[in-house]
């Protein structure tokens, strides 16, 4: 799993005034559960932000970032965002509440059984 330390440390201190923050490993790299809802993930050397449909489709538009593709499936609530969006204080907050003001409304998704 080959992600930014340096991203991960810089997204525990802007998750930190969360009250439920739940670090996974996922999706190539660590995600950010926050309320129990995958919120935020650092995979490789950038962000991948659950933001919902309408908000990724305006980010889209921007030309910011780019939609998330699971295999074949379209995967329209989240999208990845590069480093070079990120290099500023501001850019970064920018994406960390887009995922915040979505996790409020997200939904959780199932528990799985384990066997």
């Amino acid at each position: 799993m080959a992600y930014d330390e340096l991203l991960v440390n810089r997204l525990r201190e802007a998750l930190s005034e969360q009250p439920v923050v739940e670090e996974v490993s996922m999706f190539q790299g660590i995600c950010f559960m926050v309320n129990d809802k995958m919120c935020i993930c650092v995979r490789d050397q950038g962000l991948l932000c659950r933001i919902g449909q309408q908000q990724a489709a305006i980010e889209l538009e921007k030309g910011n970032c780019r939609q998330m593709v699971h295999g074949s499936r379209v995967m329209k609530d989240f999208v990845y965002v590069d480093m070079d969006e990120l290099r500023t204080s501001r850019e970064f907050n920018h994406w960390i509440n887009l995922s915040l003001q979505f996790n409020t409304i997200a939904k959780a998704s199932k528990k799985r059984k384990k066997n």
